[in-house]
C-alpha cells in the first residue's frame, strides 16, 4: 500500500511526459505553408512593399512560430521603416530559437549601430567572427555598418546630463 501512491505518481508523470513529445516536429522542420508565406514576404520586402511584407511574415509566424527566418524578415522590414528597437525585438525572438543564427546576429548588430549602441554591435561582431572564422556576408555587413556608424542617431544631438 505504501508503494502504491509513489508508483501512481511516477506512472502518471511518465505518461504525461511521453504524451507531450508525441506528434512534435523537430525544430528544423518548418511547415511548408509558413515557408511559402516567408518567400512571399521576402519578395514584397525586396519590392519595397513593407505593409505586404509585414503581413505575409506575420502570417508565416502564425502558421509556424518556429520560423526564425520570418522573425529575421520582420526585423529587416522594421529596419527599412527605421524602427530599430522593433528590429532588435524580432531578432531576439529569432535568437531564442537559435542562439547562433548569423543572420539574426548581424541584423541585430546593424540595428544597434543605428541606435548608437556601437559597443553592443561590436559584441555581435565578435560573435560573428567566432561563428564565421573564414568570413561570411553577415560579418562583412555588420563590419561595414559599424565602420559607417549610425545614420539616424547622428542626426539627433547627444544628450548631456545637467549638473544641478
Amino acid at each position: 500500500m505504501r508503494l502504491l501512491t509513489p508508483l501512481l505518481i511516477a506512472g502518471t508523470a511518465i505518461a504525461l511526459s511521453a504524451s507531450s513529445a508525441v506528434g512534435q516536429r523537430p525544430d528544423d522542420q518548418i511547415l511548408p505553408r509558413s515557408v511559402d508565406l516567408l518567400k512571399q514576404g521576402e519578395t514584397h520586402l525586396a519590392a519595397g512593399k513593407f505593409a505586404e511584407a509585414d503581413e505575409a511574415l506575420e502570417t508565416a509566424l502564425a502558421v509556424d512560430p518556429r520560423n526564425r527566418a520570418a522573425y529575421n524578415g520582420l526585423a529587416k522590414v522594421a529596419q527599412r521603416e527605421k524602427l530599430f528597437g522593433q528590429s532588435i525585438r524580432y531578432t531576439k525572438k529569432a535568437l531564442l530559437l537559435e542562439p547562433n543564427d548569423p543572420d539574426a546576429i548581424a541584423i541585430q548588430g546593424v540595428a544597434m549601430v543605428e541606435l548608437g549602441a556601437t559597443a553592443r554591435a561590436k559584441e555581435n561582431l565578435a560573435k560573428l567572427q567566432k561563428l564565421c572564422p573564414s568570413g561570411c556576408t553577415q560579418l562583412a555587413e555588420l563590419s561595414a555598418a559599424i565602420t559607417r556608424g549610425p545614420t539616424v542617431a547622428s542626426a539627433k544631438p547627444p544628450v548631456t546630463p545637467k549638473n544641478n
